[in-house]
């Protein structure tokens, strides 16, 4: 596998935003799944993440993964359009006054339609309703190329940024 330069941004909020976002479509709907079972979280997961690189849930063995996935402070929430899966987002509020978006992401077939916009809209809202001091994420140059760009007009700010040097599969390494 080939070795690249992967720029790696965080990014935070220490308030809500009054930004609202209009549901692109009819037939949106999120689901909290209380206790996703493992197959269902690495359904997600790789259904999202499989052209991202996506790995550090992956390599987890199933019983770390059970107890990390159910923990009640770790919130697992499915968009689905007209009853079908078509992303999710995993907030983390194991850490007291801080909640993480660990995860975010929407399956291939429903990217380009305006739902990333609106799920983060939603995201975001669901993490302030437990009034946090601060809301934060991570994303890199794997991510898909609108990922950084939504972050910052959903009103996230920019809080550190580094560059890694990664392995990734030679699908994703940049074309010369």
């Amino acid at each position: 596998m080939p070795i690249v330069e992967v720029t790696v941004s965080y990014l935070e909020m220490h308030g809500p935003s009054s930004r609202t976002v209009s549901a692109p479509r009819e037939g949106l709907s999120v689901i909290h799944a209380k206790q996703p079972t493992v197959a269902f979280y690495r359904f997600l997961y790789n259904s999202v993440g499989q052209d991202y690189n996506w790995h550090s849930r992956a390599s987890r063995p199933d019983a770390e993964l059970a107890r990390l996935i159910q923990d009640p402070l770790n919130e697992v929430h499915v968009l689905q359009v007209d009853g079908t899966p078509a992303g999710f987002a995993e907030l983390d509020r194991r850490t007291p006054g801080e909640i993480e978006l660990i995860q975010f992401g929407l399956m291939p077939g429903f990217l380009g339609q305006g739902l990333g916009k609106w799920f983060l809209r939603w995201a975001i809202e669901k993490a302030w309703s437990y009034e946090p001091r601060r809301f934060w994420l991570h994303t890199c140059t794997l991510d898909h190329p609108a990922a950084l760009p939504n972050y910052l007009k959903a009103g996230l700010s920019l809080f550190k940024q580094e560059t890694k040097r990664q392995m990734v599969p030679e699908d994703l390494a940049p074309r010369r």
